[in-house]
């Protein structure tokens, strides 16, 4: 099963880190809390960010952190070899895209909520 590491995640029903948990769980993707917000979504404990976690077979890295906070964490979230990185609305960031794409790893400007609510994730 394609496993998703939702980056910048959060206990906060208010911010799109968590709705994008919400749905992963809704539509029965394997995915794995990281950030620096302790706490838990939807029965998953979250990583701590700071720590760097090592997790094995990562699909997606999803992200919803802005790309002034993405700069100290590039060289981790290359360092879980993603298949592929999603920059949400506001996390985009052409650095670090060429970056990835430069070591294999397919990018794409877009939303998860979106992809996932149109079947496309």
């Amino acid at each position: 099963m394609k496993k998703t590491v939702l980056l910048g995640a959060t206990p906060n029903p208010a911010r799109y880190a968590y709705l994008a948990a919400e749905r992963l769980t809704n539509h029965n993707e394997n995915f794995v809390p990281v950030g620096i917000k302790k706490g838990e979504v939807f029965g998953q404990e979250i990583l701590d960010l700071r720590t760097r976690p090592e997790i094995e077979d990562v699909d997606t890295v999803t992200l919803y952190l802005n790309p002034t906070n993405q700069k100290e964490w590039e060289a981790y979230i290359l360092s879980l070899k993603p298949k592929r990185i999603i920059f949400n609305p506001g996390t985009e960031n052409p650095s670090l895209a060429e970056k990835a794409q430069a070591q294999g790893v397919e990018t794409e400007n877009a939303c998860t909520l979106v992809m996932l609510g149109s079947g496309v994730y």
